[in-house]
């Protein structure tokens, strides 16, 4: 059944691609001002905090791929119910993982890779692949959340959702596994140096 009958609920039904635009500005804007503005909104956080918060978002990022392919080997089991709820888990855990890595980032700081040339260039084109695709997935998960979530099934079937879950999640999916490699390598195989964000 629809979420979406009257009130804010129908305007997302009713705009779906304009939701969807600008909530990927939001959080664009949300990941670069952290990253490259050093937005002045985070509690500062020691390096063990640091540490800590990589372990749980590589853990939450490994639980988010578990949901998305158990969510995709049910709706082609033809599972409508349970499709919905591992892809809902999956939107709620990048959820946290978003509000960890901001916290992370924002008010800690980021690792650099300390390692032989050739893991660092294996590291770094995994890092690369991961960032392009996460930003590429972006609005394909919020479009997909926010047609699943204000349309009928019989409404969906009218939309692009099927295909874009598709690309969604090989893009997602490989994006996060790139994502926890990288991080194993950073700290558990190699080394790393602190650097705290300052900005401009």
């Amino acid at each position: 059944m629809s979420l979406a009958e009257s009130g804010p609920g129908a305007v997302v039904k009713a705009y779906p691609r304009a939701i969807v635009a600008a909530m990927t500005v939001v959080g664009y804007g949300l990941v670069i001002g952290t990253l490259y503005v050093g937005l002045p909104i985070y509690p500062t956080i020691s390096p063990a905090s640091v540490n800590v918060l990589a372990d749980a978002i590589a853990v939450v990022n490994s639980l988010t791929v578990v949901c998305l392919l158990a969510g995709y080997h049910q709706i082609r089991q033809g599972n409508v119910e349970r499709h919905r709820a591992f892809m809902v888990s999956a939107f709620a855990l990048i959820l946290v993982f978003l509000v960890m890595y901001l916290l992370k980032t924002g008010g800690g700081g980021r690792k650099e890779f300390v390692g032989p040339q050739l893991a660092a260039l294996a590291y770094f084109l995994m890092l690369a692949i991961h960032i392009v695709l996460s930003a590429l997935s972006v609005p394909l998960v919020l479009y997909n959340i926010v047609i699943g979530l204000t349309h009928t099934r019989s409404e969906i079937e009218q939309t692009a959702h099927r295909t874009v879950g598709r690309i969604s999640v090989a893009v997602w999916s490989l994006s996060l596994t790139l994502g926890v490699v990288a991080y194993v390598l950073l700290n558990h195989v190699y080394t790393f140096e602190f650097v705290r964000v300052t900005g401009f």
